[in-house]
């Protein structure tokens, strides 16, 4: 694997500011690979990744639809593949496309599709770590 960095965050506002911070320097076809418990603040991530590129709508996890698409700067396709099961449910809803896309993916429980990811996934992983969050990215 390539370089490693942890990051801190004390609440959930500067979750967001580091979010929209983290945008900035996205570029096309980017695949962004969330793990975490519920809770540790994925979502929360993905909102303040939205208003980095410039999304103003508000950002909902897609837990029952898999999928919430935005268009901003870059588009954003949020997922949320909790309920899915493998690689067959995401490659039958004609998922695969969105990652070849030219925009960011978000991905939150990228475990469920381990064998579609591409060796350019940022995996950024998410935990509690007493009343903070911690990340640690993984480029």
């Amino acid at each position: 694997m390539g370089r490693e960095r942890v990051t801190l965050i004390s609440s959930r506002e500067e979750m967001i500011a580091w979010g929209k911070e983290f945008a900035s320097s996205l570029e096309p076809n980017t695949i962004l690979a969330l793990s975490g418990h519920l809770g540790s603040g994925k979502t929360t991530f993905v909102q303040g990744l939205a208003l980095g590129l410039g999304i103003n709508e508000p950002i909902q996890s897609p837990t029952f639809v898999y999928l919430n698409q935005y268009q901003g700067r870059l588009s954003l396709y949020h997922f949320d593949l909790y309920r899915m099961k493998d690689e067959a449910d995401f490659l039958g809803l004609g998922f695969e496309e969105c990652l070849e896309a030219d925009g960011v993916s978000a991905i939150e429980w990228p475990e469920r599709i381990p064998l579609l990811l591409p060796h350019w996934t940022m995996r950024l992983f998410f935990s509690h770590q007493g009343t903070q969050r911690r990340i640690q990215i993984e480029e």
